[in-house]
C-alpha cells in the first residue's frame, strides 16, 4: 500500500510540474486527469490484467493525447525550469521501479540495476538546474539539445523493453518475471500519464530551443 501510494503522488507531482510547465494549461492537464480517471478504473477492476491485449489500445490512444497536447501548449508560456523539473521525477520513479522488481512484478532488465539508464536523466535534471541558479544563466543550446536527445533516447528504449517484457503475444524479453506490473493500479499511470508527460516535456524544451 505504502509504494501504491507514493505512486500515486509522482503521478499528482507529475502533473502539477506539467500544469505549471506549461503555463497553467488547465485544458491539457484537465484532459490527461479526465484520461487517468478511466485508465484507473479500468486497471483497479483488473481489466488490463483479464483482458491484456486491451492495454496497447490504451497505450496507442495516449500517444494520439499526447501529440493533441503538445500542439496546445503554447512555447510563449513554457516555464522552462518547471518543465526541466519534470525529469527529477524519474529518480522516483526508478526507484519505485526497483520495488516491483523485487516484489516480481517487472523484470530486471526493467531497472537501473538493468537495462534502464533513465535515472541519470533524472539525476543530470537536478544538476542543470543547480547550475542554472547558481550561474543565473542557461546551459549552452547545444549541450542542452544534446542532454534532450539522449534523455529521448533513453526514455525510448525503456520503453520498447517495457512493451516487449508484458504478457503479450509479442512478448522478447521475461518470460519468468514478465511485465504485469504496469497493468495494475496505479502503476498503469506509468505509461499513459507520466512517461507521455515526460516525453512531452523534451519535445517542448527542444521546440523551445529552437525558438528563443
Amino acid at each position: 500500500m505504502m509504494l501504491q501510494a507514493i505512486f500515486l503522488l509522482i503521478t499528482l507531482l507529475t502533473l502539477f510540474l506539467f500544469y505549471t510547465g506549461t503555463g497553467k494549461n488547465i485544458r491539457i492537464v484537465l484532459i490527461f486527469i479526465a484520461w487517468q480517471i478511466l485508465i484507473g478504473i479500468l486497471s483497479y477492476f483488473e481489466v488490463f490484467k483479464e483482458k491484456p491485449l486491451l492495454f496497447p489500445l490504451a497505450i496507442i490512444a495516449t500517444t494520439l493525447l499526447s501529440f493533441l497536447s503538445f500542439k496546445m501548449v503554447s512555447i510563449e508560456k513554457l516555464n522552462t525550469n518547471y518543465v526541466l523539473g519534470i525529469h527529477i521525477i524519474r529518480i522516483p520513479v526508478e526507484l519505485c521501479l526497483y520495488q516491483l522488481f523485487l516484489k516480481g512484478q517487472i523484470p530486471e532488465i526493467m531497472t537501473f540495476t538493468g537495462w534502464n539508464f533513465d535515472i541519470l536523466i533524472g539525476l543530470s535534471a537536478v544538476v542543470i538546474l543547480i547550475y542554472q541558479s547558481v550561474k543565473k544563466k542557461n546551459l549552452a543550446k547545444s549541450y542542452f539539445l544534446f542532454w534532450n536527445l539522449i534523455g529521448l533516447l533513453f526514455l525510448s528504449v525503456i520503453v520498447l523493453i517495457a512493451i516487449l517484457s508484458s504478457p503479450l503475444p509479442i512478448q522478447k524479453f521475461a518470460f519468468d518475471q514478465p511485465n504485469v506490473a504496469l497493468l495494475e493500479f496505479p502503476y498503469s499511470f506509468l505509461p499513459t500519464c507520466i512517461v507521455p508527460i515526460v516525453f512531452i516535456s523534451h519535445f517542448l524544451l527542444i521546440k523551445h530551443l529552437k525558438q528563443f
